[in-house]
């Protein structure tokens, strides 16, 4: 159960003065439907009112607060002139602009011959001084009211800064004292506030500097909220110790034909992988295992090999990828090396119905499928195992967690191999997969050759489809990649649609097009159609995989490649190179180029290297939007953002294992306030939750 002193931040934002069933959606899309949510949507800035001259001495472009006499209403004559009205001190005088201003509503606010006090960004103009929509007009009583430090907060359509500025400081009110979770020395060291105190400093800002990323107040506020996710994934971990496990150890008898019928060796990596995985799979414990690796790097075969030592005790093992088009993929790796040792290979998608499932599920509880290949259709109900001691999960950031416990749940102490092509950044792998050991693969199959990667304007495209015509008649095949426009998979298609009919007047019914919109056995059929060369060119658009393994086309075409992250330009860049042929990659640019983009075009050309291209990512774009965070699964903090925090993620790790080594159970006084901080970050569902166990 919650603490109940966390009660009034989980209420919900209508229980707030003045938000009501019509403002709490936008509040709800801004930041949150809690009073929580509004404390961690932190100012983006400040506005400082505290400089308050007489008006002949305010600067143009200051935000200065002034007392002033109204003296004149100027109404407007027309709905394109201004509204006016003439102030003035002992020193001079100014206007105070507004555009499409209401006389009844103004002449209430700054009444003639009153005194009045107004702050707002001061404009110099035809050689007068002037104030365009005054942010605050109050009467000479409430000036100690305006002259303050404003915090700035994002916004979203439908409200002002006023509203939200208002509606923070009544959730900052309900904020109760909490006990103090962290360490006291750790605390005096940092030159940390409370938590309370740290709040407070952020939303009643003094000064520019108490909102910035590195102040104490944000670096406590990010600290807390890094041990909340370092010390539930260490919990989750310590709980998966304690889950009975089983031992799996095969003879090697299937693995040694099937490394016989390879075409190539093992690379080192391969080979170092394979033996985490089998003293892992060894031990009476459960595995739980992530092997990260480069996009052609191998990770198919290892999870094969892994497979086959469930198979040599006599039990199945199953591989989950996210796409048909992937599962059909593994397939296709898979099912000529098993046949060569005798094993036995199942799929299992969502198209397969009727009797023909019926029979795939009768095999399996039978026994007669010895690896089962899928997509989510795995975890169904009535998909039944006679024994189940591996599983493996391909892309497992597009699972959630709750089906991968679901097929772990199928057997007995499950094993699960979690495989990803995403390079992840290692802070990110310490704060998402923090509870799995991990493996690498960072080699290259032996025969495979760098991408030449080249970046050209969009203005040669004209040289690129004359080079495109030449690569054709010398056997090439080419992936020719359209931009995602918007967050929209309409504009997307409208790119790829246009592009197809481009190239299909120059090239004919060579040219190919996929998109996210197709029906899957539709997608398959110009998929195998480009797999066995009856098309030459294969338009896509980003929504799809472009998985499958077609190794020979050598040549990417990505359009409006400053339109992309490292990451997905790194995957795209991945499905050519895959055999022992030359390999381009061309990425097509817009001008002019950001500095940002301008980076990111110069680290693909630089490097294939998938790590070193998620670091870099992360430096440039930042925690909350690495890897396309929103769509990967991949925590996303309110508070920390790691291009900014990674050095407290490190010491949130290692407090956390202290923390669990001195009292696993948090029952100690600190470990009872640890308990309030997860509940507090909404860490309690994963320590109840144990990952895949």
């Amino acid at each position: 159960m919650r603490p109940s002193l966390l009660n009034p931040l989980f209420a919900s934002i209508t229980t707030l003065p003045g938000i009501g069933a019509k403002m709490a959606p936008l509040y709800a899309k801004l930041c949150g439907e809690r009073v929580v949510d509004l404390l961690w949507h932190l100012p983006s800035g400040v506005v400082d009112r505290r400089f308050n001259p007489k008006i002949a001495e305010a600067p143009s472009g200051k935000v200065a607060t002034m007392l002033v006499h109204v003296d004149t209403h100027f109404p407007s004559s027309s709905a394109k002139r201004p509204y006016r009205v003439r102030c003035s001190d002992d020193t001079g005088f100014l206007h105070l602009v507004f555009f499409h201003g209401r006389e009844d509503w103004l002449r209430r606010q700054l009444p003639e011959g009153e005194w009045r006090v107004v702050s707002g960004v001061v404009e110099h103009f035809n050689n007068e001084i002037q104030i365009t929509h005054p942010d605050h007009m109050v009467p000479p009583s409430e000036q100690d009211a305006v002259m303050t430090v404003e915090p700035v907060y994002p916004l979203t359509a439908g409200l002002s800064a006023r509203m939200v500025a208002k509606t923070v400081r009544a959730a900052l009110d309900r904020a109760p004292d909490l006990p103090e979770w962290q360490d006291e020395s750790w605390l005096a060291r940092q030159k940390s506030p409370g938590w309370r105190a740290a709040l407070e400093n952020l939303h009643r800002p003094d000064s520019e500097r108490a909102v910035i990323e590195d102040s104490p107040s944000r670096r406590r506020l990010a600290y807390d909220e890094l041990l909340a996710n370092q010390l539930a994934l260490a919990m989750v971990r310590a709980s998966m110790r304690k889950l009975k496990g089983r031992p799996v150890k095969g003879d090697g008898r299937l693995r040694t034909q099937v490394l016989a019928a390879l075409p190539w060796s093992l690379t080192r990596a391969q080979t170092r992988a394979l033996a985490e995985i089998d003293a892992d799979m060894a031990e009476p414990i459960r595995m739980l295992r992530l092997l990260q690796g480069d996009v052609g790097s191998g990770k198919t075969i290892v999870a094969l090999l892994a497979a086959l030592s469930a198979v040599e005790t006599g039990a199945q093992a199953a591989i989950m990828a996210p796409t048909e088009i992937l599962a059909r993929q593994h397939l296709a790796t898979i099912e000529p090396l098993a046949a060569s040792a005798g094993v036995r290979i199942g799929l299992l998608t969502g198209r397969d119905k009727g009797k023909a499932r019926d029979r795939i599920l009768a095999a399996l509880a039978d026994g007669e499928i010895d690896i089962l290949v899928g997509t989510h259709a795995l975890f169904q109900e009535d998909v039944v195992f006679r024994d189940l001691a591996l599983a493996v999960i391909d892309e497992q950031h597009r699972f959630g967690v709750h089906q991968r416990l679901e097929l772990a749940a199928k057997g007995s102490a499950v094993d699960v191999l979690v495989m990803t092509a995403t390079p992840i950044p290692r802070t990110l792998l310490l704060t998402a997969y923090g509870d799995m050991d991990g493996s690498r693969l960072d080699e290259k199959p032996p025969g495979r050759q760098p991408v030449d990667t080249r970046v050209l304007p969009l203005a040669r495209m004209e040289d690129v489809i004359g080079g495109v015509a030449r690569a054709i008649r010398a056997g090439a095949r080419v992936y020719w990649v359209c931009p995602l426009v918007e967050e929209s998979e309409n504009s997307d298609l409208a790119a790829a649609e246009d592009r197809h009919r481009h190239l299909s007047q120059l090239f004919g019914d060579r040219v190919g097009l996929v998109h996210g919109k197709m029906k899957g056995p539709a997608k398959d059929k110009v998929m195998a159609e480009f797999a066995e060369g009856a098309l030459e060119i294969l338009v896509a658009t980003t929504v799809i995989e472009v998985g499958v393994n077609v190794p020979e086309a050598t040549i990417m075409v990505i359009e409006h490649a400053e339109r992309f992250g490292l990451a997905q330009l790194h995957q795209l860049r991945g499905r050519v190179g895959r055999g022992t042929g030359a390999s381009t990659c061309l990425l097509l640019y817009d001008s002019p180029l950001s500095e940002n983009a301008k980076a990111r075009l110069e680290i693909m050309r630089a490097t294939e290297d998938g790590f070193l291209i998620a670091e870099e990512d992360l430096r440039l774009r930042g925690g909350g939007e690495v890897l396309g965070t929103k769509q990967s699964g991949l925590p996303e903090f309110a508070l920390a953002d790691l291009s900014v925090h990674g050095d407290l993620l490190a010491a949130a790790r290692d407090d956390a294992g202290l923390i669990l080594g001195r009292d696993p159970d948090l029952s100690s006084p600190r470990g009872q306030a640890l308990r309030v901080l997860l509940y507090l970050f909404d860490r309690d569902a994963a320590v109840r939750t144990l990952r895949s166990g």
